[in-house]
């Protein structure tokens, strides 16, 4: 296991790296545009190639970026889920330049409709973001909060979402605070025993990759 921190990649993706180094962090996370925007720009080869360097020479890994705020694999706004999903091919892409592990994601709201309703959508973008994307990189899905509409709250939901696309690049990160807000008890050590056993059960715990 390696701890590390979401830093901050302003001013060059490569001097995440060494900010990472000033914490004392094993591995990190970053943002590789605006979170709240759809705006991306092609990643520069000199700054690439630097973070590869010094992630390699300062040892920080597995690195991986996180997915813009504004993707809804839910959505029934065309246009955004359009927009979601080429966002999410354009991290993918990054986190392959970077020698990276995965991208981590928010899968969005069912705005009212229900898991079941916009399931097979789900399923449908993500084959696309795997079909238009390096298979070295893994996308990895983040746990919900479970506030208003939002999909993936719980395990069941996710590993159904596994089980239907079939691919061992789709992953898990386990997010504990959203965890607790969707109602796992995370209070004691043995609530915690009984809310990793479902997570096996419902998941598998090979799945999971990373933790918040």
């Amino acid at each position: 296991m390696r701890l590390g921190a979401h830093v901050s990649a302003s001013g060059g993706v490569d001097l995440a790296i060494d900010r990472a180094v000033e914490i004392g962090a094993e591995a990190v996370q970053i943002f590789v545009s605006p979170p709240q925007g759809w705006a991306f720009k092609p990643m520069d080869e000199k700054r690439t190639f630097d973070f590869k360097a010094k992630a390699l020479e300062f040892d920080i890994g597995p690195n991986v970026l996180h997915g813009i705020y504004l993707v809804s694999l839910g959505t029934q706004n065309k246009e955004n889920l359009r927009k979601g999903i080429q966002a999410l091919v354009n991290y993918m892409n990054a986190a392959y330049d970077l020698g990276m592990l995965g991208v981590i994601f928010h899968l969005g709201s069912h705005g009212g409709s229900g898991f079941e309703a916009v399931f097979r959508q789900i399923i449908e973008s993500i084959n696309r973001v795997l079909d238009n994307s390096p298979e070295e990189v893994s996308l990895i899905m983040e746990n919900s909060a479970g506030m208003g509409n939002h999909i993936g709250s719980k395990f069941d939901e996710l590993g159904a979402i596994i089980r239907e696309v079939g691919s061992p690049r789709v992953k898990i990160c386990l997010d504990t605070q959203h965890s607790f807000a969707a109602g796992y008890n995370l209070t004691t050590d043995l609530n915690v025993a009984e809310v990793m056993k479902n997570f096996d059960k419902e998941i598998g715990l090979d799945n999971l990759v990373t933790v918040h």
